[in-house]
């Protein structure tokens, strides 16, 4: 099938295309990687009467990073963030979790703007914002500028809070100083949406837990903290029975759907196994 008929527009400034989301609001579909929204046009799902492609925006591709935060722009490739020996440094989870997504085809076209407008709840970006507590930067002509905290920004499968005259430009990963940090999920294949993702932080004083994020994908329409994992771990050192704790009151706070992938008590298994493999993990770095 073909792309239903539609008008290009292809701006420079971030100031252009908010010129253009202004007049055409829901009419207009916004183009990074590409990799969802093709499929879609090309399947005929989505219809837009105008394509806004963004990858000519000047500064939507920058990579900052600061004592407190890495900062990427709406067209960051997941294949720079995989790649970046910077990031590698400052939050090497992000490139964890960008290694994860499909294959490298797919990662040198996606983007990070893409991944999180997308709202795919197995993706693995939408979780890792959700789990640092990302700040996500949007922009339009009629409101001016305004910050959304990862967690309240994602509302159902493939809907988010942005409005159709938005521009999602950048967002804020906190380094989470004093934490250890990773990502692990299962899935059928090495590329394929995870059937289960957890992300996992803690910060330990004296061996004892004192801060935790967890966070997981797959597991409901959006991703979602974990707040009965977090209290679990902290206040007891990060051993087994603190982390058994953990498992088991992670797999009780999640409903997960049952689909032809996998029953609800299939993933709640894969939960209490990924805390207990993440937590186990983090345990040996501190060793």
């Amino acid at each position: 099938m073909k792309p239903p008929p539609l008008s290009y527009r292809s701006p420079r400034t971030v100031d252009d295309a908010l010129d253009l989301l202004a007049e055409h609001g829901e009419d207009m579909a916004v183009l990074a990687g590409g990799q969802s929204l093709v499929p879609l046009l090309t399947m005929r799902f989505a219809r837009p009467a105008f394509l806004l492609d963004v990858n000519g925006v000047a500064g939507l591709d920058r990579i900052s990073i600061s004592d407190d935060a890495v900062t990427l722009g709406a067209t960051v490739r997941l294949a720079a963030v995989e790649r970046d020996a910077r990031l590698a440094e400052a939050l090497p989870v992000l490139g964890t979790a960008a290694g994860h997504v499909a294959h490298p085809q797919i990662r040198n076209r996606t983007t990070v703007g893409g991944t999180l407008c997308h709202a795919d709840p197995a993706a693995e970006f939408p979780a890792i914002a959700v789990g640092l507590g990302a700040r996500l930067r949007l922009v339009s002509r009629a409101r001016g500028e305004r910050v959304v905290a990862a967690e309240d920004f994602f509302e159902s499968v493939f809907m988010t809070g942005k409005e159709p005259d938005e521009l999602l430009v950048s967002a804020d990963f906190p380094r989470l100083p004093g934490h250890r940090i990773g990502y692990a999920e299962i899935a059928r294949r090495h590329g394929d949406f995870p059937f289960a993702g957890l992300f996992l932080a803690v910060r330990t004083e004296n061996d004892v837990v004192t801060a935790a994020r967890a966070a997981a994908a797959g597991v409901a329409d959006r991703p979602v903290r974990l707040p009965g994992c977090e209290a679990a771990l902290i206040g007891n050192p990060l051993a087994g029975p603190a982390i058994e704790q953990a498992a088991e009151a992670a797999s009780a706070e999640i409903d997960p759907p049952s689909d032809n992938h996998g029953s609800a008590a299939f993933r709640r298994g894969l939960i209490r196994t990924l805390v207990r493999r993440q937590a186990g993990q983090l345990q040996e770095v501190a060793a």
